[in-house]
């Protein structure tokens, strides 16, 4: 008799399948430093997709040099604003916040956000750069303005600690010093050819049964119970007299953090009506201002939050600038 192989269901990799606690995407880990301190990382809101045409650039691909076609992902990116800098100091095998200076030039919105320092708004930057050899880390809270867009229904700026890299905490500090109370926009940060991870909360389902949350198969007539089939044969064995983990059970589906690794930054613009297609991205509307085109697509809906970081494990490819030959603008509407 042949031997029963059935693989489970469903992965377990990004258990427990938890509702995000933020719409704003954590961060853990960031790309080794390089020689010039530099602002590792920002963010944008997505407006959709389309295609474009470009030279294949990729060494020893079958179509090296030639044009082909890339569905990529438009993020409307308005300028970061740098509202403070916070150190960190090394602390039982890690890291711990050990002082912040906040800027005078913070805009009102941020209010609704958060509770700003007031007073002199944590300690001063003559204080933490006293203290500078004990740095371990230093990180800006940066702030996005949605205000500035049309496609994003909301003024409340989105709060973000954000890594500033380099090879020395001397030339760190002084960038951050220098940013702090700014505005960056996305060019300082990226260019066109960079490679990067973005994270995103994906779009929620609420709550599903097994058979779509995990792929489970559904009954034979015989083995279901009331004309049901949509549900799983047993909860386990006896022992361990608990239902374990490995179990597919109905629950939250979607509205999850997912990073995606390696995208590649193809164009960088400031007028968004260059790549608005006729009656603008479904669900978002028009992009006026500066935004970004991602290679493949993005985790969550249109105008979710996206983060973007310098990538932390890339491939070895030498990869150049894009030359980018045209921008489909058709309408994404049927029109």
């Amino acid at each position: 008799m042949a031997t029963i192989h059935r693989p489970r269901r469903g992965s377990l990799a990004f258990s427990p399948r938890k509702r995000a606690k933020s719409q704003v995407p954590r961060t853990r880990y960031w790309a080794a430093g390089e020689e010039k301190a530099r602002m590792d990382g920002f963010a944008g809101y997505k407006a959709g997709m389309t295609h474009l045409i470009m030279i294949d650039d990729k060494p020893n691909s079958l179509t090296e040099g030639m044009e082909i076609s890339v569905p990529v992902t438009i993020l409307e990116t308005p300028p970061l604003s740098i509202a403070a800098l916070r150190v960190y100091e090394k602390y039982n095998g890690g890291v711990r916040a050990a002082g912040e200076a906040w800027s005078e030039k913070l805009d009102p919105y941020l209010a609704r956000s958060i509770t700003v320092p007031k007073n002199n708004r944590g300690r001063s930057l003559d204080d933490i750069g006293a203290k500078i050899d004990k740095m371990a880390e230093l990180r800006l809270i940066a702030y996005t303005n949605p205000k500035l867009l049309t496609g994003v229904p909301k003024k409340n700026p989105d709060l973000m600690e954000i890594q500033v890299n380099g090879s020395n905490i001397e030339d760190q500090f002084g960038l951050a010093r220098d940013l702090l109370g700014s505005q960056m926009p996305i060019s300082s940060v990226f260019a066109p050819g960079s490679v990067i991870d973005v994270s995103a909360i994906t779009k929620g389902k609420g709550t599903q049964g097994p058979v779509k949350r995990w792929g489970i198969m559904l009954q034979k007539r015989k083995h279901s119970r009331g004309g049901k089939r949509r549900h799983i044969g047993n909860l386990g064995p006896w022992n361990p007299h608990h239902v374990r983990r490995t179990v597919p059970l109905m629950g939250q589906m979607g509205y999850h953090q997912r990073t995606e690794f390696n995208k590649r930054v193809l164009a960088i613009g400031s007028d968004g009506g260059e790549i608005t297609p006729e009656g603008g991205f479904p669900g978002y509307g028009l992009v006026r201002g500066e935004y970004a085109i991602i290679s493949g697509s993005v985790p969550g809906p249109a105008k979710r939050l996206v983060r973007m970081r310098n990538a932390v494990r890339p491939k070895d490819a030498d990869l150049k600038t894009p030359e980018v030959l045209y921008i489909s603008t058709d309408s994404k509407q049927g029109l």
